[in-house]
């Protein structure tokens, strides 16, 4: 099922809850790469998917239940720096490329227990656990 509609926007009720609850803009760049996506893999949803997130993380990251506008694009972790191949894991939608301050400030914005006394892969591993629970919760309603 394409993601864009007619106007050559993301068909949002066709978007992942996440995305639902983001900006148009962000909307906009998962549902056009996951079409183009469709079109190039032969109609395989699941790389489809990846590949539509791998963009959106380009430019996007999690924070919470939605997703916002990084300050500077780029890839958001070392799995997306290596690309398809890559044994590394995901950082679930966190820029954990970041400084640790922004990391810090995000895990501030969360409201983040101990956020003073962690490192920054321990702001990271944070990050993604508040992002899921606060996706759950939205979700629940």
């Amino acid at each position: 099922m394409p993601k864009t509609g007619k106007n050559d926007h993301a068909r949002k009720d066709e978007l992942p809850s996440t995305l639902q609850r983001s900006d148009q803009k962000a909307q906009d760049t998962f549902a056009k790469t996951y079409d183009s996506a469709m079109d190039s893999y032969d109609g395989d949803e699941g790389r489809a998917a990846r590949t539509a997130f791998a963009s959106l993380k380009h430019s996007y990251e999690k924070v919470g239940d939605h997703w916002e506008a990084k300050e500077e694009r780029g890839p958001s972790d070392q799995r997306a720096e290596e690309g398809i191949t890559s044994n590394a894991p995901t950082a679930g939608g966190v820029d954990a490329n970041a400084s640790k301050e922004h990391l810090y400030q995000r895990a501030r914005e969360l409201d983040i227990k101990g956020r003073s006394t962690m490192d920054k892969d321990e702001l990271v591993e944070a990050l993604q656990k508040a992002n899921d629970a606060a996706t759950r919760k939205a979700r629940e309603g």
